[in-house]
Parts: C-alpha cells; structure tokens; sequence
C-alpha cells in the first residue's frame, strides 16, 4: 500500500510541477509577443508533451486563472505600498508612481488578455475586477467631496487607465518616463 501512495505522490508532484511549467512558458511567450501561442509551442518551451498541456488544462480559462494568480502574486508588493500624501495631488502623484510599475509589469500579458477577453467569462471577470479596484484605489485618494461618478472623478479614472497607458507606450511608442510625464501632466490638469 505504501508503494501505491508513493507512485501516486510522485505523479502528483510532476503534474504539479508541469502545470507551473506550462503557466511559466505560456507567460514567457506571451511577454515575448506571442498574443496566442499554440499547444505545441507552450509544450516545447515548457519541456513536456502536448498531450501533457491537454491533460493538465480543460480549456484556456483554466491557464488564464494559473496565470491570473501568478501575476497577482508579482504585483502584490506594488499593491501592498500605502498612497501617502498631505493632499489630494500628493497622493495621486504617488497613485501615479504606482499604476505606472503595475501598468509595466502587467502591459504584455494585459494585451493579450484582452485580445482574449470576448471569448472567456474568466476574463471577462478579471478585467471587471481590475477596473473595479483601480476605481477603488483612486476614489481613497481624492477628497470626500469627490464622489465616484463626478466628472473629475470619472475623468481622472479614464486618463489613468491602463487603456490610456497602452495607447501611450504601444501604440504610440512612447518611452515610460515620456508617458509618465504625460500622465502627470493631465492628472495635473485635470485637478488645476
């Protein structure tokens, strides 16, 4: 009997293992630019067969969510530092400071996702959920008179969009001190 939880253990742990292995190839390649890399192409950089990739993932939903939680995990530091300031424009100068190294660590699988989005439900919710705690994040550092759903308010959140910061550093091939300034200085604007 001993035996039998061994072996059984010992798959366990290798199928643990190649799940980790092919989350990390399928977040590799889409960091590298590959909006949509294939089976066999996530098999080959992860080291395991394709029948593997199949096996250990029901659909894409299911590495969306591996992959979901590793970012997560990577951003939480980001997450985790306070948005200190005497006044409103202090604080969003430091909320500035910090969408601008979440943006950068999240923008290549971001994109992708949402290439993705219209087609899973796990996306969907994701990108729901991020929107959500930006708003969240900034409404904590205007004052009480700001509400959620005033123009400044809504402006502010639309110009320190990750939509925006795509547009800045993808499509317009800006340099991140060229679109952080950029940010800064609508936020300053918009705030007069």
């Amino acid at each position: 009997m001993k035996a039998l939880e061994t072996v059984s253990d010992g798959r366990r742990a290798r199928a643990v293992n190649s799940r980790k292995r092919i989350v990390a190839a399928v977040l590799a390649l889409v960091r590298e630019g590959h909006v949509m890399p294939s089976a066999d192409v996530v098999a080959e950089r992860a080291a395991v067969g394709r029948r593997t990739v199949f096996r250990l993932f029901k659909d894409m939903d299911s590495v969306y969510a591996e992959m979901h939680s590793d970012i997560l995990a990577r951003v939480e530091p980001l997450r985790a530092i306070p948005i200190e300031g005497a006044t409103p424009a202090e604080r969003l100068q430091r909320l500035i400071d910090r969408r601008v190294r979440l943006f950068e660590e999240i923008m290549a699988v971001k994109i992708a996702a949402d290439l993705h989005r219209q087609r899973s439900a796990f996306l969907k919710q994701s990108h729901m959920f991020m929107v959500q705690q930006l708003r969240e994040i900034l409404a904590g550092t205007m004052p009480p008179e700001t509400p959620l759903g005033c123009e400044l308010f809504e402006a502010l959140d639309a110009a320190l969009s990750f939509d925006v910061w795509r547009r800045l550093r993808h499509d317009q091939g800006l340099s991140v001190a060229q679109s952080e300034a950029i940010l800064r200085r609508t936020a300053g604007a918009l705030l007069g």
